[in-house]
């Protein structure tokens, strides 16, 4: 970026504004404040859109200026992530939040990146429907945002991740296009999918607009169990054999922590005769451990898990590691945090996938995730650090890419040739 650019774009002068007032009206173009820094990084401007063709000209603009633009939804996971290198203009999505179509007899739904996940569950319910995702915070999260984040929870292992439910998108592009891909599609772009495309991409290459997903029933009836355990191997021991056995499961996870023994939560659905039977084998396969029926609060265990008291000493880290390895790594984390005196909690799905909270002063935090994050990537685990205190700003969030950075780069290149869109945000400084 040349020294007049650099200059616009921190200046962001009057005519540029009265640019975007124009298209989105004066009451949707305000100065920043400090509630909206992003990962420590402070933007100039927000400005809220109401429509897709108003997303695409604000890009348009932005992108020939060269700013650096920031899109948010909810904001519940704007710290995600590496900072920014730079921000400017925040992009809203609050505004563009209707559910377009309900397609109830193909069991399909088009929505608007703002719509929350509690508002559109709500609404195809009525139809006794639902998207089958359990993302953190529902009644914040925006469909853009759980996109872009690529946020699901342990009902991923009975219908699968985003970019299983996913089967259409539309996404402005930095360059002011408007492209479409799946279902429903109004433009393609030639050689990319972009519904599998942009989940997960944090926002780095176009903004999502709207979005269409595969739909499941609402169950007739629901039944959660917890299964306590004595040690990390009789968690793993149990976990494995539910999914051995013909057991129908919706989710299963287990709690582990420094101060208590392995929990282990297991979800059916169906009618009642069939939770009936279900209980029955659960039981057998899990004695002589006892089985308890709980509450709903199972849904909830990961929002607890994110309940910062104190986020300066505090660290919120996504693992994966092979089913087979859960006891392994959760007496490698055991061993780690007690070398640097640190707390810990973990919630892990019977896929692998877990969440891990670290609590401790800064450098043994530091300490304690650079140790494990060796340790699981040597395994072919990974550790995503996606909260950490903010005097520890040099970490890096994401670990090793491997060899599939060329093409993200690539990809990056190719549709945010000026790395309009969330700059230095993403895996190896996309």
């Amino acid at each position: 970026m040349d020294a007049a650019t650099k200059h616009e774009a921190s200046g962001l002068h009057s005519a540029l504004r009265y640019k975007f007032i124009a298209i989105v009206g004066n009451e949707n173009v305000r100065a920043a404040t400090a509630a909206d820094a992003v990962a420590g990084v402070h933007p100039k401007l927000v400005i809220e859109v109401g429509t897709e063709s108003e997303i695409a000209e604000i890009l348009r603009l932005s992108n020939a200026a060269g700013l650096a633009v920031i899109p948010r939804g909810g904001g519940t996971k704007l710290g995600w992530g590496n900072s920014p290198e730079r921000a400017d203009l925040v992009l809203s999505t609050a505004r563009l939040n209707e559910i377009i179509e309900h397609a109830w007899a193909d069991l399909t739904v088009t929505v608007e990146a703002g719509c929350t996940i509690q508002r559109l569950q709500e609404t195809l319910a009525e139809h006794g429907q639902r998207l089958a995702l359990d993302p953190l915070w529902p009644e914040k999260a925006t469909i853009g945002g759980v996109l872009s984040a690529n946020d699901s929870g342990a009902l991923r292992s009975r219908f699968g991740a985003l970019r299983d439910l996913i089967i259409g998108a539309t996404i402005a592009l930095p360059d002011g296009t408007l492209a479409s891909s799946g279902g429903k599609v109004v433009k393609n772009v030639a050689g990319y999918d972009l519904p599998k495309l942009v989940t997960g991409a944090l926002g780095t290459l176009g903004i999502i607009t709207r979005a269409v997903f595969r739909l499941h029933p609402l169950p007739r009836n629901t039944r959660s169990f917890s299964v306590a355990t004595a040690n990390a191997e009789e968690a793993q021991r149990f976990a494995l054999a539910v999914q051995d056995s013909k057991l129908a499961h919706t989710f299963l996870q287990s709690h582990f922590s420094d101060d208590a023994s392995p929990v282990s939560d297991i979800l059916f659905e169906g009618t009642e005769a069939g939770l009936v039977g279900q209980e029955a084998q659960l039981r057998n396969l899990a004695a002589p451990a006892r089985v308890l029926e709980t509450s709903t609060s199972s849904w909830t265990a990961r929002e607890k898990l994110w309940t910062l008291a104190d986020p300066e000493n505090t660290v919120i880290a996504k693992i994966s590691v092979l089913p087979a390895n859960v006891a392994r790594t959760m007496k490698l984390v055991e061993h780690i945090a007690n070398g640097q005196q640190v707390r810990w909690r973990a919630l892990v799905y019977a896929t692998g996938l877990g969440w891990l909270r670290l609590e401790g002063k800064v450098g043994a935090l530091r300490g304690a995730l650079q140790a494990l994050r060796r340790e699981l990537e040597s395994q072919e685990g990974s550790l995503v650090a996606l909260h950490h205190p903010e005097k520890m700003p040099s970490f890096d969030a994401w670990g090793n890419a491997g060899d599939a950075l060329p093409l993200m780069k690539a990809v990056k290149q190719q549709l945010d040739p000026k790395s309009t869109l969330n700059p230095g945000r993403f895996v190896g400084g996309i």
